[in-house]
Protein backbone atom coordinates (compact mmCIF):
# COMPACT_ATOMS: atom_id res chain seq x y z
CA UNK A 1 0.00 0.00 0.00
CA UNK A 2 1.11 3.50 -0.95
CA UNK A 3 2.13 5.68 2.27
CA UNK A 4 -0.63 7.95 3.32
CA UNK A 5 0.57 11.66 2.78
CA UNK A 6 -0.40 13.79 5.96
CA UNK A 7 -2.82 15.92 6.34
CA UNK A 8 -1.89 19.88 5.17
CA UNK A 9 -1.36 22.10 8.47
CA UNK A 10 -4.29 24.17 8.37
CA UNK A 11 -2.33 27.49 9.71
CA UNK A 12 0.23 26.55 5.90
CA UNK A 13 -2.62 26.10 4.25
CA UNK A 14 -4.37 29.78 5.49
CA UNK A 15 -1.28 31.36 5.14
CA UNK A 16 -0.94 30.01 1.22
CA UNK A 17 -4.46 30.75 0.55
CA UNK A 18 -3.95 34.64 2.16
CA UNK A 19 -1.07 35.06 0.17
CA UNK A 20 -3.29 34.32 -3.30
CA UNK A 21 -6.14 36.18 -1.94
CA UNK A 22 -4.10 38.98 -0.97
CA UNK A 23 -2.60 39.01 -5.23
CA UNK A 24 -6.21 38.89 -6.29
CA UNK A 25 -7.12 41.98 -4.30
CA UNK A 26 -4.43 44.02 -5.02
CA UNK A 27 -4.45 43.18 -8.66
CA UNK A 28 -8.32 44.28 -8.36
CA UNK A 29 -7.18 47.75 -6.53
CA UNK A 30 -4.66 48.78 -9.40
CA UNK A 31 -7.41 48.67 -11.43
CA UNK A 32 -9.31 51.08 -9.96
CA UNK A 33 -8.61 55.20 -11.66
CA UNK A 34 -7.41 57.97 -9.82
CA UNK A 35 -10.45 59.70 -9.85
CA UNK A 36 -12.36 56.82 -8.61
CA UNK A 37 -9.87 56.84 -5.47
CA UNK A 38 -10.29 60.64 -4.80
CA UNK A 39 -13.89 60.40 -5.04
CA UNK A 40 -14.14 56.84 -2.42
CA UNK A 41 -11.71 58.63 0.10
CA UNK A 42 -14.03 61.90 -0.13
CA UNK A 43 -17.34 59.49 0.97
CA UNK A 44 -15.17 57.56 3.31
CA UNK A 45 -14.51 60.60 5.43
CA UNK A 46 -17.72 61.65 5.10
CA UNK A 47 -18.50 58.19 6.73
CA UNK A 48 -16.29 58.05 9.26
CA UNK A 49 -16.68 61.83 11.00
CA UNK A 50 -20.50 60.78 10.69
CA UNK A 51 -19.87 57.63 12.62
CA UNK A 52 -21.08 58.28 16.58
CA UNK A 53 -17.64 56.32 17.61
CA UNK A 54 -15.60 58.72 16.29
CA UNK A 55 -17.65 61.75 17.12
CA UNK A 56 -17.59 61.11 20.39
CA UNK A 57 -13.75 59.86 20.56
CA UNK A 58 -11.49 62.53 21.58
CA UNK A 59 -8.08 60.54 20.26
CA UNK A 60 -7.76 59.06 17.10
CA UNK A 61 -5.80 56.23 15.97
CA UNK A 62 -5.53 56.27 12.17
CA UNK A 63 -2.86 56.31 9.52
CA UNK A 64 -1.86 57.37 5.56
CA UNK A 65 -3.08 55.54 3.03
CA UNK A 66 -0.48 54.52 0.89
CA UNK A 67 -1.01 53.56 -3.23
CA UNK A 68 -4.59 52.51 -4.40
CA UNK A 69 -5.87 51.89 -0.78
CA UNK A 70 -8.82 54.08 0.11
CA UNK A 71 -7.14 57.63 0.72
CA UNK A 72 -7.13 59.06 4.21
CA UNK A 73 -6.05 62.47 3.08
CA UNK A 74 -9.36 64.06 3.74
CA UNK A 75 -10.37 61.95 6.43
CA UNK A 76 -7.09 63.30 8.43
CA UNK A 77 -7.50 66.53 7.34
CA UNK A 78 -10.98 66.43 8.95
CA UNK A 79 -10.86 64.68 12.23
CA UNK A 80 -7.41 67.17 12.69
CA UNK A 81 -9.29 70.32 12.07
CA UNK A 82 -12.41 69.16 14.29
CA UNK A 83 -10.23 69.33 16.94
CA UNK A 84 -9.13 65.51 17.98
CA UNK A 85 -6.13 64.33 18.57
CA UNK A 86 -4.93 61.45 15.55
CA UNK A 87 -1.97 59.44 16.33
CA UNK A 88 -0.17 58.10 13.27
CA UNK A 89 1.69 55.10 13.21
CA UNK A 90 5.98 55.00 12.74
CA UNK A 91 6.53 51.73 11.59
CA UNK A 92 10.10 50.29 13.37
CA UNK A 93 12.51 47.96 12.24
CA UNK A 94 11.09 45.05 13.82
CA UNK A 95 7.71 45.66 11.80
CA UNK A 96 5.97 46.79 15.24
CA UNK A 97 4.52 50.05 15.15
CA UNK A 98 5.15 53.55 17.49
CA UNK A 99 3.30 55.89 17.06
CA UNK A 100 3.38 60.20 17.34
CA UNK A 101 0.32 62.91 16.90
CA UNK A 102 -0.59 64.03 13.93
CA UNK A 103 -0.07 67.61 13.49
CA UNK A 104 -0.96 68.18 9.76
CA UNK A 105 2.87 67.45 8.81
CA UNK A 106 4.21 64.09 7.49
CA UNK A 107 7.68 63.09 6.15
CA UNK A 108 8.79 59.78 4.03
CA UNK A 109 10.46 58.21 6.18
CA UNK A 110 11.87 54.58 5.92
CA UNK A 111 10.75 52.06 3.08
CA UNK A 112 9.42 55.19 1.56
CA UNK A 113 6.37 55.25 4.19
CA UNK A 114 4.43 59.63 5.03
CA UNK A 115 4.97 59.65 8.97
CA UNK A 116 4.10 61.79 11.36
CA UNK A 117 7.56 64.21 12.25
CA UNK A 118 6.95 64.52 15.75
CA UNK A 119 7.70 62.40 19.26
CA UNK A 120 7.36 58.85 19.66
CA UNK A 121 4.69 58.03 22.25
CA UNK A 122 5.38 54.30 22.60
CA UNK A 123 3.78 51.18 20.91
CA UNK A 124 1.72 51.46 23.68
CA UNK A 125 -0.06 54.96 22.75
CA UNK A 126 -2.91 53.11 20.57
CA UNK A 127 -4.01 52.01 23.74
CA UNK A 128 -5.29 55.22 23.90
CA UNK A 129 -7.11 55.98 21.70
CA UNK A 130 -11.11 56.10 21.69
CA UNK A 131 -11.09 54.97 17.83
CA UNK A 132 -9.07 52.55 15.88
CA UNK A 133 -8.84 52.88 12.30
CA UNK A 134 -6.97 50.32 10.36
CA UNK A 135 -5.73 49.29 6.61
CA UNK A 136 -6.90 46.31 4.93
CA UNK A 137 -7.64 44.63 1.75
CA UNK A 138 -11.07 42.62 3.21
CA UNK A 139 -12.79 41.43 5.89
CA UNK A 140 -15.62 38.70 6.55
CA UNK A 141 -18.65 38.81 8.21
CA UNK A 142 -17.08 38.15 12.03
CA UNK A 143 -14.86 40.80 11.66
CA UNK A 144 -12.01 38.99 10.41
CA UNK A 145 -9.37 41.02 8.22
CA UNK A 146 -6.73 40.35 5.87
CA UNK A 147 -3.69 42.38 5.98
CA UNK A 148 -0.85 42.80 3.88
CA UNK A 149 1.05 40.03 5.52
CA UNK A 150 3.30 41.90 7.92
CA UNK A 151 1.77 41.46 10.97
CA UNK A 152 2.22 45.10 12.39
CA UNK A 153 -1.46 45.93 12.76
CA UNK A 154 -1.98 42.65 13.82
CA UNK A 155 0.69 43.44 16.72
CA UNK A 156 -1.14 47.04 17.45
CA UNK A 157 -5.16 45.30 17.63
CA UNK A 158 -3.46 43.26 20.93
CA UNK A 159 -2.88 46.02 22.75
CA UNK A 160 -6.21 47.92 21.93
CA UNK A 161 -8.56 47.22 25.18
CA UNK A 162 -11.64 45.52 24.28
CA UNK A 163 -14.50 47.17 23.38
CA UNK A 164 -12.95 49.98 21.70
CA UNK A 165 -14.52 50.88 18.10
CA UNK A 166 -11.78 49.06 16.00
CA UNK A 167 -12.76 49.62 11.93
CA UNK A 168 -10.75 48.34 8.65
CA UNK A 169 -11.33 50.81 6.10
CA UNK A 170 -12.09 48.95 2.75
CA UNK A 171 -13.68 49.44 -0.54
CA UNK A 172 -17.54 48.16 -0.46
CA UNK A 173 -16.49 45.32 -2.60
CA UNK A 174 -14.23 43.93 -0.11
CA UNK A 175 -16.80 44.12 3.01
CA UNK A 176 -18.03 40.88 3.72
CA UNK A 177 -16.62 38.26 2.07
CA UNK A 178 -14.94 35.33 3.03
CA UNK A 179 -10.87 35.18 4.16
CA UNK A 180 -8.81 32.76 5.47
CA UNK A 181 -7.75 33.10 8.97
CA UNK A 182 -5.04 32.24 10.94
CA UNK A 183 -5.03 32.17 15.18
CA UNK A 184 -2.81 35.62 15.44
CA UNK A 185 -5.03 37.60 13.11
CA UNK A 186 -7.18 39.61 15.57
CA UNK A 187 -11.16 40.66 14.78
CA UNK A 188 -12.32 44.34 14.08
CA UNK A 189 -15.56 45.30 15.19
CA UNK A 190 -16.52 47.04 11.91
CA UNK A 191 -15.80 48.21 8.15
CA UNK A 192 -15.98 51.18 6.91
CA UNK A 193 -16.43 52.50 3.05
CA UNK A 194 -17.67 54.93 1.07
CA UNK A 195 -20.70 53.72 1.29
CA UNK A 196 -21.17 53.24 4.92
CA UNK A 197 -20.58 51.25 8.07
CA UNK A 198 -20.70 47.21 8.79
CA UNK A 199 -20.26 46.54 12.66
CA UNK A 200 -19.75 43.09 13.25
CA UNK A 201 -21.47 41.27 16.46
Amino acid sequence: MPDSQPSPDPQTTARYAKAAQRDQLLTARGRRDLAGIGEASRALAAVLTDAIEVRRAATVAAYVSVGSEPGTGDLLDALASSGRRVILPRLLPDDDLDWSVYDGRLERAARGLLEPPGPLLGVDAIATADAVLVPGLAVDPTGARLGRGGGSYDRALARVPRGTFTCVLLYPDEVGIAVPVEAHDRRVSAAASSVGIVRFG
